[in-house]
């Protein structure tokens, strides 16, 4: 009977391990769609230049995440012996690398936003600050209840803060942390003369596509695998980040008026807003959801380009920042019973957290990258802006031209 219970157990463990490493690995690919859409967006002066800084960002990003970030967040260390890393068929350091994969869409995410004028070495080092204090501290104040802030609204509000995929703790902290670093670098040379907007049109519509589809893709790793377990996965978290895909994309095919780089991102910026209640919500409700935060995208990234004049290349603040704070706002609506969610959500308590996190992202972005700047620099010259990042920094362009 032993044996049989073992051989259970063993079977359960392996599944589970097998199930978030599974996860862990469509997020991963995930970051190749942050490079593509990157890439498809900036000049071609500073395609190489995007494609080094994601894959840069992430192997710093491990690091970081590994040595300090996940002990801040979790309290765990991977400096055992190995043969104490192996219990339950490596689980413990599967899920490391699944929410490391979290961690770095980060930078990714600030990489979009700050593209063709930032230096590279001064981003590298907020990358590794950012991953390992800022989010990691914010993370495990949501995901592992650190200073008791979950139980204190539990216990006043009737629920915890909700962020079933990180619409908050990922996106809208990404989002308001490149808000910081956009403000300090400040505009693109050229990009306004005599206060009107000058287009810079994308390098590679193509390229632009495929990074959308890749993120799309790789999304319903990142949302129904958070489940972490074989037990506890839904296939309502499936449904719901489709609804609210679809929703964004035609609010911003709508809205947008057929511009292709609204079309695109309009999916990504629904899937950004449903993270946080994908496993509460109806189906309709996460289309709802997803039409708002398609529509709120456009009208976002067309007055911060426009109005406010904050050059945002890629408009991250709008699509993660903004989307993923009315992510966090939408659960507690569409998460409630009475609107055919799930329930066990308070609407107050997601107010609460998600204010936590954009006062955390935008004070630790502004932190880390206004020492930087005061310090190093973060910022190209303007001859090196006028060549482009690719050959100013990594000596060699996207094409050749024999």
């Amino acid at each position: 009977m032993d044996n049989l219970q073992n051989a259970v157990n063993s079977l359960v463990h392996g599944s589970n391990t097998l199930f978030i490493l599974l996860g862990a690995v469509m997020v991963l690919a995930m970051h190749a769609g942050f490079a593509f859409l990157e890439v498809g967006t900036v000049r071609q002066k500073n395609q190489v230049n995007a494609l080094s800084k994601i894959i840069s960002d992430f192997a710093v990003s491990t690091l970081a995440y590994f040595f300090v970030g996940y002990w801040i967040a979790y309290g765990v260390t991977f400096l055992a012996p190995a043969a104490e890393l192996t219990t339950d068929h490596g689980y413990a350091l599967v899920k490391f690398f699944f929410l490391l994969t979290f961690a770095a869409a980060i930078p990714a995410i600030i990489s979009g936003g700050i593209a063709e004028r930032a230096k590279f070495g001064p981003q590298l080092c907020a990358t590794l600050l950012i991953v390992a204090f800022i989010y990691p501290f914010f993370e495990g104040i949501i995901w592992n209840g650190n200073y008791g802030l979950q139980a204190w609204l539990a216990e006043r509000f009737g629920a915890s803060f909700h962020d079933f995929a990180g619409s908050v703790v990922v996106h809208a902290v990404g989002g308001w942390l490149a808000l910081a670093a956009v403000l300090l670098l400040g505009q693109r040379n050229g990009r306004y003369r005599e206060g009107r907007l000058i287009a810079f049109a994308p390098s590679n519509i193509p390229f632009l596509a495929l990074g959308s589809w890749v993120l799309i893709v790789g999304w319903f790793g990142f949302n129904v695998m958070s489940a972490q377990t074989l037990e506890a996965v839904s296939g309502l978290v499936a449904v719901n980040s489709l609804m609210a895909m679809v929703g964004g994309t035609m609010a911003a095919l709508l809205v947008g008026r057929n511009d292709p780089g609204f079309l695109h991102n309009g999916p990504l910026a629904g899937l950004v807003a449903v993270c946080a209640g994908s496993d509460l919500m109806h189906p309709v409700g996460a289309l709802i959801t997803g039409a708002i935060a398609g529509g709120l995208f456009v009208w976002a990234f067309t007055a911060t380009q426009v109005k406010w004049k904050i050059d945002d290349v890629l408009g991250v603040w709008p699509l993660h920042g903004l989307c993923g704070v009315w992510g966090g706002i939408a659960c507690g609506i569409f998460g409630q019973q009475a609107l055919g969610g799930l329930g066990g959500v308070s609407l107050i308590s997601q107010l609460i957290g998600t204010g936590l996190g954009i006062s955390i992202a935008l004070l630790g972005g502004l932190l880390v990258y206004g020492m930087l700047k005061a310090s190093i620099g973060i910022r190209l010259s303007q001859e090196e802006e006028y060549y482009g990042a690719d050959l100013s920094i990594h000596k060699i362009g996207a094409t050749s031209h024999d």
